[in-house]
């Protein structure tokens, strides 16, 4: 399955992506610097919220695209299924 993201889904889930990896970023400072335990796991949440974010944004726009797309037989929906379900829990 070749996912393809429409250019405002494209720019919506590279915005959480760079928005996690600025909060890592963040978060890795915070430990060098040894600041407040709260304050890390705050950032950190937020980084896990925000990659979580895009892996739902990313699964959403699969599953619609399968389940839209022509010529698949009902047992190749249902692998499909399968397989974005797996992606969605592993997530979870």
């Amino acid at each position: 399955m070749q996912l393809e993201l429409a250019a405002d889904e494209l720019r919506s889930v590279l915005n959480r992506l760079r928005r996690a990896q600025g909060q890592i970023a963040g978060v890795i400072k915070m430990i060098e610097e040894g600041r407040d335990c709260e304050e890390v796991i705050t950032q950190l949440s937020a980084a896990s919220r925000a990659l979580d974010r895009a892996g739902f944004s990313i699964i959403a726009t699969g599953l619609e695209q399968c389940l839209t797309e022509e010529g698949q037989t009902v047992a190749d929906k249902d692998r499909m299924r399968a397989r974005l379900e797996k992606l969605f829990l592993s997530l979870a």
